[in-house]
């Protein structure tokens, strides 16, 4: 009776957790997608439910293996006792980061409770861990720089080549004269727009798969390692999963999608190349990736990046000599648009970085992202030093 009631209890506490990985796992997938008005956030959901359970199936479960095994050393660690706990300290740490509206790494949140139950315990493997911790370092640093200097030096050029903008009325419409029901630009959407459109929902798409390879283990990986069977589970978690992205993924997606920085189409394909390069990089050499992380530097990167363009211009103006002003007063992103003489320009007419770059959002999006897996690593190490020393 009560390892029912454990096995029962460890299931809701699962769920939970799957929830808020649909939650803050979302957001970094299809937020530049949603924030630029390619797609809904009910699209968005129930793109990200189809993509995350067919990454969960298909190669989730060697990611499972791997955080349910290779983290810690001493066999049968994992018992229905230990995972509960686990699981509830990492779906209390994201809950928290959802419910501020900031998408926080879920691998960094589960593999920091499994880590302070390794280190209470003595069996947490230091150099698989160190490794791993390094690579979450580098990897954002790099999405911010790349996404950075892309938006400070190469962003205009690139804009003028992709060219899209965003057109009145809906992007696709169903046509159903047919025999069949198809999908058709709509009548105003150019061809750029939409071949750019499909290009960055693929793009969430992919990043949606990536996080079913890995974030599946961070809701079930103690349950397979205390003996419970795996493809129930997958099932299970891939449910929660979607009824997160239905719910208050809604949150995560405003701040990626809006409040960060204004995202046009061409900086939502920028952003989501940059990240998802660096995501399968990083699954190619068998590192968990924190996509949310790598994902939301690259917005906020481009976004710094666009917001701080100025260039000097030597040019006799009216006999004042050299001058300095923003890219945006000299440069116009879209084709046929005109720049305005250099001194002429109306002041409305320079995009003033808080239009680009929101630094209050930031600075709360970079706070909650390193607390809540400080929140879930300190509660785990704390109440299994406890546990063990004093009631196991």
């Amino acid at each position: 009776m009560i390892e029912l009631l454990l096995i029962s209890f460890g299931l809701v506490v699962a769920l939970f957790v799957g929830y808020n990985i649909g939650g803050a796992t979302t957001g970094p997938a299809f937020g530049p997608a949603v924030g630029s008005d390619v797609l809904s956030k009910t699209g968005a959901a129930a793109l990200m439910s189809v993509f995350f359970a067919i990454g969960a199936w298909t190669i989730g479960r060697r990611v499972v293996d791997t955080l349910g095994n290779d983290l810690v050393t001493r066999g049968g660690i994992f018992t229905l006792e230990t995972s509960i706990v686990v699981l509830f300290f990492i779906g209390a740490a994201l809950f928290i980061g959802n419910y501020a509206g900031v998408p926080a790494s879920t691998s960094m949140t589960a593999v920091g409770a499994i880590a302070g139950l390794g280190v209470a315990t003595g069996s947490l493997d230091w150099a698989v861990m160190g490794e791993i911790a390094v690579w979450w370092i580098v990897a954002p640093i790099i999405g911010f720089w790349v996404s950075g200097m892309i938006g400070r030096y190469l962003y205009p050029q690139i804009n003028r080549r992709v060219a899209i903008e965003s057109s009145e009325g809906p992007l696709f419409t169903v046509d159903r004269s047919g025999t069949v029901p198809r999908l058709v630009p709509g009548e105003n959407t150019t061809r750029r727009e939409a071949v750019g459109s499909v290009v960055v929902i693929l793009i969430g798409c992919l990043m949606a798969f990536s996080s079913g390879t890995s974030n599946i283990a961070n809701a079930i990986a103690p349950l397979v390692g205390a003996g419970m069977d795996l493809e129930p589970l997958i099932v299970l978690g891939s449910v929660a999963v979607a009824v997160g992205a239905f719910t208050i993924a809604r949150r995560t997606l405003d701040t990626l999608g809006n409040d960060i920085t204004n995202l046009p189409l061409t900086a939502s394909i920028i952003v989501a190349v940059v990240s998802s390069a660096i995501v399968t990089g990083l699954s190619a050499i068998g590192i968990p990736a924190s996509f949310v992380i790598i994902a939301t530097m690259s917005i906020v990167g481009l976004g710094w990046g666009r917001a701080t363009r100025t260039v000097t211009v030597s040019q006799s103006i009216r006999g004042e000599g050299e001058t300095k002003v923003s890219v945006g007063a000299l440069t116009a992103e879209e084709p046929g648009d005109a720049a305005p003489d250099i001194g002429d320009e109306e002041p409305d007419d320079i995009p003033a970085a808080a239009d680009l770059f929101d630094p209050a959002t930031t600075g709360r999006v970079i706070m909650m992202q390193n607390a809540v897996p400080v929140i879930s690593t300190v509660g785990a190490y704390v109440t299994f030093l406890v546990l063990f020393r004093f009631v196991w």
